[in-house]
């Protein structure tokens, strides 16, 4: 190649590659804004999930669909748990999935790029009907916990869209398989998203001790000498 040469080269990968990144971005906005709504997925999805999920109402003793929700996802047991309630009574215990797909290590989420799935407690910030992952839900990390503590260390970036979705592949989010996610979907849907909580823990603390977490936790940080006890009280709470 001639020295003359080289230079047209250069331009035409430069230009190639701002035409694959725009298709990809008007794909993603396609995506995001597509014709399908949280409706017409309740249409679609709602009467197989019910026929899925009342005998598991039915067992605990809980009105379906439920006035509350509580999902709990465990990193360590990869698996992620229902609970719900009626307007009146407790919490049950409905049913529990296996977790596909979860990247990164125990211990919490510290940075964008980190692979890290957030340890918190968190709420569901968003139902999206028109996910790349089949159906998904927004949780709302960072919260006022994890944003508190950054500010204290001079982290930014803290990054974001984690996501409760389907498929089986995942980078920082749960991935839960298609079918999961329509129950979990539909399952917000009726109850309404703001009556949805998540709790994730690096393992369940109902059945292990504090920390030392086991040996693939990554370090961590000191504020998780408050976090963990936080969550092993809410998981506390639950029972099976």
């Amino acid at each position: 190649m001639s020295k003359l040469q080289r230079p047209l080269v250069l331009l035409a990968i430069v230009a190639l590659s701002g035409f694959i990144i725009a298709k990809c971005q008007a794909f993603l906005r396609a995506r995001a804004g597509g014709p399908e709504t949280i409706s017409s997925r309740l249409k679609e999805f709602g009467a197989v999930v019910e026929k899925r999920l009342q005998p598991d109402f039915r067992r605990a003793g809980v009105p379906y669909p439920p006035a509350r929700v509580v999902l709990v996802g465990l990193k360590e047991e990869r698996r992620l748990e229902v609970y719900a309630a009626g307007s009146k009574g407790p919490l049950r215990f409905i049913r529990a999935y296996p977790i596909l797909c979860a990247s990164g290590n125990l211990g919490p989420k510290l940075r964008e790029g980190d692979f890290q799935v957030p340890e918190g407690l968190y709420g569901i910030e968003y139902l999206n009907p028109n996910s790349s992952y089949h159906l998904s839900m927004k949780l709302d990390y960072p919260n006022a916990f994890d944003r508190k503590h950054a500010a204290q260390e001079g982290r930014t970036k803290l990054g974001g869209d984690i996501m409760i979705h389907g498929n089986a592949a995942s980078i920082g989010c749960l991935a839960m398989g298609d079918p999961a996610s329509e129950d979990l979907f539909v399952l917000a849907a009726l109850t309404g998203s703001k009556n949805v909580s998540v709790i994730l823990s690096p393992v369940d603390f109902r059945v292990h001790e504090m920390p030392p977490l086991p040996p693939k936790a990554t370090p961590l940080p000191a504020w998780t000498q408050h976090l963990y006890p936080q969550l092993r009280a809410a998981l506390q709470t639950l029972g099976r």
